[in-house]
């Protein structure tokens, strides 16, 4: 008998511990159905007072590949304007606006309006929390992706976001990987190494 509560050890592997990043892709579109399927996974991991303030913008034209250009690192320039597809993952500094349909308790919006610094870290860990979950939702529904956060962010806003309320955080080259130049894989720090019980 399996456990409900408990994922297979298929599920695992795909997601986790046998997925790598990818640098290179086939010559493949990625379809929107399968975007919004990884979405459809994403968005129920949890945020802070239900807050999802993640936001992503796909740049899939030639023109929008383009305007991302200046704002990439040398290293990851060439992979990114190959790639079958790069979302810019984004947060909403403005994220509070919908909370009155998204959280049970109408005074939620009142802890992060007009509230400064606070509002701005709770956007950006929240929104990077959603990013993890959206890393895993894009293996869960069968695509490959390559984070990068080797990019100018000032540059990446003023040209996709000049109005200040969305603000980036990190590349994902998407598509389907085709294997090659991945490094043998690195060891992870154990449990002992980075865990403590008081």
């Amino acid at each position: 008998m399996t456990d409900a509560r408990k994922a297979d050890e298929g599920t695992l592997d795909l997601i986790l511990r046998k997925a790598r990043s990818h640098a290179d892709f086939l010559d493949q579109p990625v379809p929107e159905e399968q975007l919004r399927a990884a979405h459809e996974i994403m968005k129920w991991g949890p945020t802070s007072a239900n807050s999802q303030p993640m936001r992503v913008l796909y740049l899939r034209s030639k023109e929008s590949r383009e305007k991302l250009r200046p704002a990439l690192s040398a290293t990851n320039l060439d992979k990114t304007m190959k790639a079958p597809l790069v979302a810019l993952v984004a947060y909403d500094t403005k994220f509070w606006e919908n909370l009155p349909r998204m959280f049970h308790n109408p005074e939620a919006i009142n802890w992060f309006k007009d509230k400064g610094a606070h509002t701005e870290i709770t956007a950006f860990r929240n929104g990077t929390l959603q990013g993890g979950y959206y890393l895993l939702a894009l293996r869960a529904v069968g695509l490959d992706g390559g984070a990068m956060s080797g990019f100018d962010l000032a540059k990446a806003d003023a040209a996709f976001f000049p109005d200040g309320r969305l603000k980036s955080n990190f590349l994902v080259n998407i598509g389907y990987g085709t294997g090659k130049g991945i490094a043998p894989r690195n060891p992870r720090l154990s449990f002992e190494e980075t865990c403590r019980t008081l």
